[in-house]
């Protein structure tokens, strides 16, 4: 497998294989958190998920979100799922917990903007 690694500037084109023993031959990296990103991708990928929930009575109709932690890339739709239809009320301030444990990942879906309650 070929990759490119994301943690710094460098982008180190890294090849991983797993050996016969098991273990994992990495090649190309720089430094040892280019090394652990390719193994973290070979075996569990996370990502971020970010997102964006419906806002019941704010001055913005949607509040943009995100995790709070990286998430096992096979997470990612069934954490989706969990957001659609959802809706919030306002006011929310930016950190604010919408989902605990999406998905049972441990992870937290949070605001990442200030939604305000709209004045009439």
């Amino acid at each position: 497998m070929q990759l490119i690694c994301i943690l710094c500037p460098r982008g180190c084109h890294i090849e991983i294989n797993q050996g016969e023993d098991g273990k994992w031959e990495v090649k190309g990296y720089a430094c040892k958190r280019g090394r652990d990103y390719a193994i973290q991708e070979a075996t569990c990928p996370l990502r971020v998920l970010t997102t964006s929930i419906w806002v019941e009575g704010g001055n913005h109709r949607l509040v943009s979100a995100k995790t709070d932690r990286s998430i096992p890339k096979d997470k990612i739709i069934e954490s989706l799922k969990q957001t659609k239809g959802l809706t919030v009320k306002a006011p929310i301030d930016i950190g604010d917990v919408l989902i605990e444990n999406i998905a049972g990942t441990g992870a937290n879906l949070i605001a990442t903007r200030r939604v305000d309650i709209k004045q009439v």
